[in-house]
């Protein structure tokens, strides 16, 4: 009969399925209630069930434009139908049985734990090639106490971003395998899947192609998992773009797999698969003519997609001024307040000392191997600098280092002779592995930031605007194009018959604009830009956000009349529930 430690050791797969099962459980009676009430908090989540809905209704494969947003044209999404297929599935198969809005509720509450279970299979299969067989009980452990990779993955986050986690996860594995070809094909299959699902993580994907260039410099012997990851690169690519890529992506855009993207990974493929037949004995040798091939592949994208050196959004100066920087989540770290900054850079600044520690005590092939996860380390925490969405992958890519000094720390803890030792000094390392110990310290830390009146408002009128209670005295009206906040407009479209203007989403920055001039401008600016847009209805949500920043940026505008009662004769108030948190008018056509 097996040790539990040998049976978690061979039957890990078995021990990892049953854990996901536990965990899956666990996060889906944690968010019963918004799974109950089809609560989608994020705008891109009910921006995808939008997306998922048209495709069922008849939209066609490779039009993913959002023709309930910017009527009648649509706003072009720059998205892909990848992540669309599981949701989609789910509620094809369920609505037979239990109606199409539970299928929808089953679908947004167990789509997202599907890349939860590739990511813990993907972390744990690397820990167990980088540290020790038993170790995947570690990294789990630590994913789940990564709060903004965690977030990515609760039911209701049907959005691309778990898929693109998992897929870097996997990513790592490759670079961790001990087999050269299965490691190679491994990175590139998932880079170009990844690829196919949006661009948010190619910095640190393209770091992990040049790592396995450095290795293949570093031993000749690594040549043949550069040959792999070449091949699957160039061919998944090309795969992935006849697959996913829209009618729009076929454009030469920069923010998505287009023809941009595609010639670049084709020509990187093609160049590294060169390379890995290359018979050179002398480092420097291979390490000039690999510099000479990233620097063709970097010369090729500058001449032939200059455009794309810029913002890869392609947005406009005033719509980068005006919308752009006022995103959360593209600001960079130091711009948010401790109690954000701290558990979102803990995890990573642990990994990094973790992955330094093993690299330090490895020796030969491994300390090669371990230079791969610092590389990536430094990266992912340089980038939290640059726009704090980079969290989610900063603590993915964490998780290695976290678990090599958890796997050196704790267990020597718990076999202490020390009582204090194992009572005190166990569960305060446990806490600092984890990154968990800036949790009490931010306990007591005042926070007058998230706890202003202002923030407090807002949040409440955005989670009171949204309800399906709010919503469905506004779906009662006669269907029409509504205008209305940026960030409503997706919760709208998604939960309503009606059309909107404009969502947060850079491609759509003329209609995001025309909000923009509509509630900071003047109330005969407001009617005509409306009319131009053939707006049936003005919906407002007082007290929300955006309409916050609107009223600060324009503090005798549109918006602030509105709120203040100053109401023009051409709109009619529509006869909404007393206790609605919303205000909508119905616009009477200009003469």
């Amino acid at each position: 009969m097996q040790t539990p430690n040998r049976s978690f050791e061979t039957h890990w797969l078995r021990s990892l399925v049953g854990l996901w099962l536990v965990l899956a459980a666990v996060m889906l009676a944690y968010r019963w209630q918004n799974i109950h009430f089809l609560i989608l908090a994020d705008t891109d989540d009910n921006l995808r069930l939008a997306q998922v809905k048209a495709w069922l209704g008849g939209q066609n494969w490779y039009d993913l434009r959002q023709y309930k947003l910017d009527p009648p044209g649509g706003a072009d999404i720059h998205w892909s139908r990848l992540p669309d297929l599981p949701i989609a599935a789910i509620i094809t198969f369920l609505s037979p049985f239990l109606g199409t809005l539970m299928a929808e509720k089953a679908a947004i509450g167990l789509a997202p734990l599907l890349p939860l279970g590739l990511a813990l299979w993907a972390l744990g299969l690397t820990a167990r090639r980088l540290v020790h067989p038993l170790a995947w009980l570690f990294a789990t452990g630590l994913l789940v106490c990564a709060p903004s990779a965690m977030g990515m993955f609760l039911p209701m986050r049907i959005d691309h971003h778990g898929w693109q986690l998992a897929f870097l996860a996997l990513a790592l594995a490759g670079l961790a395998d001990p087999q050269r070809r299965r490691g190679g094909l491994t990175t590139g299959v998932v880079t170009a899947l990844s690829v196919s699902v949006g661009l948010e993580m190619l910095p640190y994907l393209a770091l992990c192609g040049g790592l396995i260039g450095l290795r293949w410099v570093v031993d000749e012997g690594q040549a043949l998992r550069l040959r792999a990851y070449a091949a699957a690169l160039g061919l998944e690519a090309g795969l992935g773009y006849l697959v996913f890529a829209s009618y729009a992506n076929r454009a030469p855009r920069c923010d998505a797999l287009t023809p941009v993207w595609l010639s670049t990974f084709v020509l990187a493929g093609a160049l590294m698969l060169a390379l890995s037949f290359l018979r050179a004995r002398a480092w420097t040798v291979r390490l000039v003519t690999g510099a000479l091939a990233g620097g063709a592949v970097a010369a090729f994208f500058a001449l032939a997609w200059p455009q794309c050196l810029a913002r890869p959004e392609g947005i406009s100066d005033t719509l980068y001024r005006l919308w752009f920087v006022n995103i959360m989540e593209v600001r960079p770290l130091y711009a948010h307040g401790l109690k954000t900054a701290l558990p979102a850079a803990a995890l990573p600044s642990i990994g990094l000392v973790g992955a330094l520690w093993a690299c330090g005590r490895a020796q030969g092939a491994a300390r090669v191997l371990w230079l791969q996860f610092v590389a990536l380390g430094l990266m992912s925490f340089a980038m939290l600098f640059w726009q704090f969405r980079a969290a989610p992958a900063a603590q993915i890519l964490a998780l290695p280092g976290a678990t090599a000094l958890a796997w050196i720390i704790l267990p020597r803890l718990a076999r202490s002779r020390a009582l204090a030792v194992r009572l005190v000094g166990l569960p305060a390392a446990a806490l600092m592995v984890t990154g968990l110990i800036v949790h009490p310290l931010l306990a007591v830390m005042p926070d007058k930031v998230s706890t202003s009146p202002a923030r407090v408002k807002a949040r409440q009128a955005s989670a009171a605007c949204t309800t399906l209670s709010a919503l469905r005295p506004i779906a009662q009206q006669p269907p029409g194009i509504v205008f209305t906040f940026v960030d409503l407009s997706p919760r709208l479209i998604a939960m309503t018959p009606h059309k909107a203007i404009a969502g947060p989403y850079h491609r759509n920055g003329d209609a995001i604009l025309d909000v923009f001039h509509v509630f900071r401008g003047t109330p005969d600016a407001a009617r005509q830009i409306m009319a131009r847009h053939g707006a049936t209805y003005l919906l407002i949500c007082p007290n929300m956000a955006e309409g916050g920043n609107h009223r600060r940026a324009a503090p005798k505008g549109f918006l602030a009349q509105l709120e203040k009662g100053q109401v023009p004769a051409w709109l009619t108030p529509v006869d909404l529930p007393a206790k609605s948190p919303l205000k909508m008018w119905k616009i009477t056509p200009a003469p």
